[in-house]
């Protein structure tokens, strides 16, 4: 018999962390969350002005089998005029009964509180870990990802869920040769539009500081119609800040800028930290510590956290100033490939500019839908 309790204690938050982590401690594809920010939430309860959360954890014979957040972005119900229940850090064994036990107690906490519909994996905003893994299962995960078994899909689906959409994601490597025509249409482009790159000429959290509204700004006004998101809250920024400032490299975050300082254009980088937090489940031990430092001294692999221009500019040719961008990042500072991480699949001139590249489109992600007490 399954038994689901929502997470009260501290005993259950350590519960609710680690048990992914023991699911996974023999998957050299998976890669933990920093247990620290884990534990933080966990212990805020997840709730924010926008936000209102539930955890649960399933139990057979006294072991721990499963878990799941339910969400509720009120934010993204009021702009869309629905009743949506999210899910997200879904875990479980490979047992249609426990999946059905957490899908369960998930729905009756949304359907307690008025939601129609249950749709995920989904977080708080698009600058959280999202969709399932459905295809990719033997290829590395990035650590702003989340990694499950092939197995997964199957229990969202005898549940009842249907897929909502898909994301695929590519690893791009220098191509043979580069493309002239880009660099001059980039060139260009900076010239006729009086644009310039954000100087990096002063200590990192100045530049963040300096840049970051114009960056959230720009960020809201490019994805606002994008599946899934959310304009973010200041005290979202802060924590959002907060939590990457460890990882972040000043010379991969890249500002397109006009004549007012006004960001027209981002690319948002990560070094690609991986493998760096694998061994210690994602403590910031002192080991763990060193690796995040080398990786973001010197990556061998960079994480394309976000790439965007606002749109009265993307048909002048300043795409082409971020993707130049991104090919001499890789040519001087010997990085040896990118990860773009989540792509809309029908978002094809995202995917376009890949060409650029020598890609592989090699995961893919999905988000999955159902009402609520549906198939139960």
């Amino acid at each position: 018999m399954v038994a689901i309790r929502e997470v009260r204690t501290e005993r259950d938050i350590k519960e609710f962390i680690e048990l992914p982590l023991r699911m996974y401690r023999d998957c050299p594809f998976f890669a933990p969350p920093l247990y620290g920010d884990e534990k933080k939430l966990l212990r805020s309860g997840g709730a924010n002005e926008n936000a209102e959360s539930a955890f649960f954890l399933a139990e057979r014979d006294g072991r721990t089998v499963g878990r799941i957040q339910a969400l509720i972005q009120k934010q993204y119900n009021a702009n869309h005029g629905c009743a949506q229940l999210r899910f997200t850090r879904f875990d479980s064994t490979d047992d249609e009964e426990i999946a059905a036990a957490l899908f369960g107690a998930a729905e009756r906490w949304g359907a307690e509180r008025g939601m129609t519909e249950i749709c995920g994996p989904l977080g708080y905003s698009d600058l959280d870990r999202e969709g399932m893994l459905v295809e990719g299962f033997d290829e590395d995960s990035t650590f702003e990802e989340q990694y499950n078994f092939e197995y997964y899909g199957g229990l969202l689906e005898r549940y009842g869920f249907r897929k909502d959409a898909d994301w695929v994601e590519y690893e791009l490597k220098m191509p043979e040769k580069r493309s002239e025509m880009l660099t001059r249409v980039a060139k260009r482009a900076m010239e006729l539009k009086k644009l310039h790159i954000a100087s990096t000429d002063m200590s990192k959290r100045k530049y963040i500081a300096k840049y970051r509204d114009g960056f959230f700004d720009c960020l809201d006004d490019c994805y606002s119609k994008l599946y899934g998101t959310v304009p973010i809250s200041r005290e979202a920024q802060d924590e959002l800040i907060d939590q990457f400032m460890l990882i972040v490299n000043k010379e991969f975050l890249v500002f397109i800028c006009d004549e007012n300082e006004r960001v027209v254009g981002f690319g948002l980088c990560f070094p690609g930290i991986g493998n760096a937090v694998k061994k210690s489940g994602g403590r910031l031990t002192p080991a763990a510590l060193f690796r995040i430092l080398k990786c973001v001294k010197a990556p061998e692999t960079i994480d394309l956290g976000l790439v965007a221009v606002r749109p009265e500019y993307q048909n002048a040719g300043v795409n082409a100033v971020l993707i130049d961008g991104l090919l001499d990042i890789m040519a001087t500072r010997g990085v040896k490939r990118l990860e773009t991480n989540l792509n809309l699949e029908t978002n094809t001139a995202v995917q376009a500019q890949w060409k650029y590249f020598s890609a592989r489109q090699h995961k893919r992600r999905r988000s999955y839908i159902k009402k609520i007490g549906e198939w139960i």
